[in-house]
């Protein structure tokens, strides 16, 4: 078996490979196993030229273009191109794979396109933002890009969804057939026109640019969420994008400087736009912060149980937020937000009002708990602070919602810097 092409290809090339990579090409020949030897070869290379991997491939920075040319030499199938960090993605064969690694020397690496969900575990005014709102602040001239399942055009939001890009269907008209990011988009931006202002987030009064990268399933790729990110970056002037709220990730598979959705979200921060990212919902074990929540300059937030009362003295973290320290023994999430039963905006006919009737709230709003709840209120008071002081970069706005946080006597791996209490960020050196 050592003799077979792509395990030689493995062994000669594994540094350009990453570990989900690696795996496939050695699980290639587990079939193998119950057949005759002479027939190996032949049947190697059938298989060759047969399956097919989802890949992404990030190039040198200054060779994306010649790169890309090599790629698109080989014919190969659905090619995304992601300027903004120097890649793509596609679908090959493991054979045009292998001629890739072989003749292009512009490749740095290779990531399989694995899979991308929802943040869900299956806002009040816990948080302090209407604080600032009786100081004026409610998010105008901000605005917040959504990349998630996409956002329903929702009397709450009426207006202030000035865009929408849709990297599934293709579609131009703002929609959500699975409901959490019309939840995400509400718990950042809603102002709670239908429930006589009851169930509003922190920056009611923001814009909102909906990016769909996950299907009805909540479910999508790297390569889908780089997508949006990238789309972020391209049309942050067009569309004056400041923040962007991902309650989105997947396992970490690697350190962060060898993630690409990493790399995204560091790229779009660099660029000068806020991002805030969930830490996930595999707590309360240690070392399960997701990635993109793994990066070290992005804003990573957990989920506190506010026990649905105003009163802070009784909060706990929430058991399913996920704890640090990261895969690079870096301190996680960086703070927490209340993210167990928010109510926010309910999708009509999207796959979670189906499957989750009893959420519910009266008709027009949902309940829902997750760090991916928990990431858009964070959003939404980054939100109201620019709308305060607009000229702040990514790193001063991190640094002033740190020194805003308040210690909950947790571990610094479940509560980061603490619970943020907005009411702080109107102090003066605060």
């Amino acid at each position: 078996m050592l003799g077979f092409s792509t395990i030689q290809l493995v062994r000669r090339m594994g540094n350009k490979l990453d570990k989900n990579i690696r795996h496939e090409l050695v699980q290639f020949y587990r079939p193998f196993r119950s057949v005759p030897c002479f027939l190996h070869r032949p049947l190697e290379l059938l298989k060759k030229r047969t399956k097919k991997l989802p890949i992404v491939i990030e190039f040198e920075q200054e060779n994306f273009e010649l790169g890309l040319n090599e790629v698109r030499n080989i014919k190969c199938r659905s090619l995304l191109q992601f300027p903004s960090i120097s890649s793509c993605s596609t679908k090959v064969s493991v054979q045009k794979m292998e001629k890739l690694l072989v003749n292009c020397h512009h490749i740095k690496r290779v990531y399989y396109d694995r899979e991308v969900t929802t943040l869900l575990d299956i806002a009040t005014p816990s948080v302090r933002s209407d604080q600032l709102k009786h100081s004026g602040l409610m998010g105008d001239d901000v605005t917040i890009a959504v990349i998630d399942t996409g956002i329903y055009p929702h009397k709450d939001l009426e207006g202030r969804i000035i865009a929408f890009q849709d990297f599934i269907n293709n579609r131009s008209e703002p929609y959500d057939d699975n409901g959490h990011g019309t939840h995400c988009a509400g718990d950042a931006a809603g102002n709670g026109s239908l429930s006589r202002g009851k169930y509003k987030g922190p920056a009611s009064m923001a814009n909102l640019v909906g990016v769909k990268v996950l299907n009805k399933m909540g479910s999508g790729s790297l390569s889908t969420v780089i997508a949006g990110i990238d789309w972020c970056i391209q049309n942050q002037s067009k569309h004056n994008i400041n923040v962007l709220s991902l309650s989105l990730g997947s396992s970490t598979q690697q350190s962060a400087e060898d993630d690409p959705v990493v790399k995204a979200v560091e790229k779009a921060w660099d660029n000068g736009m806020v991002v805030c990212v969930a830490a996930g919902n595999a707590g309360p074990s240690g070392q399960s912060i997701a990635s993109p929540g793994i990066s070290s300059k992005v804003i990573t937030v957990g989920a506190v149980d506010d026990q649905n009362t105003v009163n802070r003295s009784d909060d706990q973290i929430a058991e399913f937020s996920s704890r640090g320290p990261t895969i690079d023994g870096l301190m996680k999430p960086d703070l927490v937000t209340p993210g167990v039963n928010i109510v926010s905006l309910r999708s009509p006919r999207s796959f979670l009002d189906k499957t989750n009737s009893e959420a519910r709230v009266e008709s027009d709003y949902f309940s829902l708990s997750g760090t991916s709840m928990a990431t858009p209120i964070c959003a939404g008071v980054v939100a109201q602070l620019l709308q305060k002081e607009p000229q702040l970069s990514p790193d001063q706005v991190k640094q002033q919602l740190i020194r805003a946080c308040e210690n909950m006597g947790q571990s610094h791996y479940a509560q980061g810097n603490g619970y943020l209490n907005a009411v702080n960020l109107l102090k003066k050196n605060s």
